[in-house]
C-alpha cells in the first residue's frame, strides 16, 4: 500500500488563550479526493492554515508524503501544497499576463519581476491547456473573469508540482453559471494523468462533485466526521455541522440542501469519526435531545 499522502495527528491550536483547533486527527490516502465541509467558524481556515505552515500547532503534528513539519524544512515542504484562495487572487497585479501568473507559482512570488525563461513559459503555456485557458495566456489579470481567474490560479499551484491541491471556497463570487462551469472543470481536473490529490473546502454541499470520495465535516474546532462521502452525506451529520435540521437532496451524483428549521439542540446519537482504512464505516443515527 503507498503511503498517506496527508497525516494530521492531534491537532492543536491555540492563540491569545483561546482554543481554535482541538485534537484534530485526518488522513488522507493516495486516489481520495477530500472535501472539508463545515459552517463559518468551524475551523476551515485555520486548518488550512496549519496545512500550509503558516499556523504553527500547539501541540500535534502534521506530515505531507511522510515527511513531518518541524523535522523538515517547512519552506520546502509546504511547496508541496498547492492553495487556491480569494487571499491569492486579491494580490494580483491588474496588468500582470496570465502566463505569468502562472510561471510566478514556481518561485512563490506574486508580481512576478525576473526574467521569463523558455522552458518556464513552455511549461506554463502546457499547464494553461491543462486547465482549459491557454487563449488566456497574453490576456491582463485586471479583465479576466472571477471563473478565469480561478482557472489560472489552478494552473499557478499546479507550476510547481504539488502532490495537494487545496480550493478554498473556490466558487465565492462566481455566478450560478460560472459557478457551475467551473466545478465541472474541476471534475474534468481529477481525471487527467497525474493529478494532485484535491481538497475542496466548502460549506455548501451543492459543490461537493463526483470526483469526491471522501468528506471531513468540522464543527467548533473539533472533527464532526471523516469518512467516505456516501457515509458523511447524512441529514444527521449536517444538521449537526450547521447547527439546524436539514433535509438533503440527491440526483444525477449531486447534492442540495434545504434548512427545514433553526435549531441548536439538533444532535447525533452515534458520530461517524475517522477510522483505520479498511475498518467497516458505522452507521450514524440521529435524535433529539
Amino acid at each position: 500500500m503507498r503511503a498517506p499522502v496527508l497525516i494530521v495527528k492531534h491537532l492543536r491550536i491555540e492563540r491569545g488563550g483561546t482554543v481554535i483547533l482541538r485534537d484534530i486527527s485526518w488522513q488522507v490516502n493516495p486516489s481520495e479526493h477530500w472535501v472539508i465541509l463545515g459552517a463559518n467558524g468551524s475551523g476551515k481556515t485555520s486548518l488550512l492554515s496549519a496545512l500550509t505552515g503558516y499556523f504553527m500547532p500547539t501541540a500535534g503534528e502534521i506530515s505531507v508524503l511522510g515527511e513531518t513539519y518541524g523535522n523538515s524544512d517547512w519552506r520546502e515542504l509546504r511547496k508541496k501544497i498547492g492553495i487556491v484562495s480569494s487571499s491569492v487572487r486579491q494580490m494580483m497585479a491588474d496588468e500582470e499576463p496570465a502566463v505569468e501568473t502562472v510561471v510566478s507559482g514556481k518561485y512563490a512570488m506574486i508580481d512576478f519581476w525576473g526574467k521569463l525563461a523558455k522552458a518556464d513559459l513552455a511549461a506554463a503555456r502546457r499547464l494553461l491547456r491543462q486547465v482549459e485557458a491557454l487563449h488566456l495566456a497574453n490576456r491582463p489579470w485586471g479583465v479576466l473573469s472571477q471563473g478565469e481567474r480561478q482557472r489560472i490560479l489552478i494552473g499557478r499551484a499546479l507550476m510547481a508540482k504539488p502532490r495537494v491541491l487545496i480550493l478554498d471556497e473556490p466558487c465565492a463570487g462566481l455566478d450560478p453559471a460560472a459557478r457551475e462551469s467551473f466545478l465541472q472543470f474541476v471534475q474534468r481536473l481529477s481525471r487527467t494523468k497525474n493529478a494532485p490529490t484535491l481538497i475542496l473546502v466548502t460549506h455548501h454541499v451543492e459543490e461537493i462533485m463526483p470526483a469526491f470520495s471522501h468528506v471531513l465535516v468540522l464543527r467548533e474546532g473539533k472533527v464532526l466526521a471523516a469518512a467516505p462521502k456516501a457515509v458523511i452525506m447524512k441529514t444527521g451529520i449536517l444538521s449537526e455541522a450547521f447547527h439546524a435540521k436539514v433535509r438533503l437532496k440527491k440526483a444525477a451524483r449531486r447534492y442540495a440542501m434545504d434548512i427545514i428549521k433553526n435549531s441548536n439542540t439538533y444532535k447525533l446519537s452515534s458520530r461517524v469519526r475517522s477510522r483505520p482504512a479498511g475498518a467497516s464505516p458505522r452507521k450514524a443515527s440521529c435524535g433529539r435531545t
